[in-house]
């Protein structure tokens, strides 16, 4: 039965920990919560699927380089065994002036306390409708 995480800290701790370095734009710290062989899923892009914690470090830098003012936030999130379910809005402006806003889920699959794999569930927000 998934539980809201605000009561199950020991199971999101990678959760908080991960939006913390996003927000602190802590490569070092981001790529700590992830385990070596990460496995990244983007079931509505396929082709953006990867493996592995270098590729995930490497386009984080791209990310932080594109938007330096980027926030994020985890809106909600929940645990169900070994998952973590999560509602995320991640905002700022672009190096050219534009404002980006991505909003979505990611499911996380959490083992030592370490993520092992993603299924991404989020894209840009259309410009007309944010």
């Amino acid at each position: 039965m998934p539980t809201n995480d605000m009561e199950n800290t020991a199971s999101t701790g990678v959760l908080r920990r991960m939006e913390k370095a996003m927000n602190d734009h802590d490569l070092d710290a981001l790529a700590d919560c992830f385990a070596e062989d990460f496995r990244s899923d983007v079931p509505v892009h396929p082709a953006r699927s990867f493996t592995g914690r270098d590729r995930m470090r490497s386009n984080w830098a791209g990310i932080f380089a594109n938007v330096p003012d980027l926030t994020v936030t985890v809106l909600a999130s929940a645990v169900d065994d070994d998952h973590v379910w999560s509602e995320w809005e991640m905002r700022g402006t672009t190096v050219t002036a534009e404002q980006y806003l991505t909003r979505g889920v990611a499911i996380l699959h959490v083992r030592d306390d370490r993520i092992t794999s993603v299924r991404f569930y989020l894209d840009q927000v259309d410009k007309d409708e944010a």
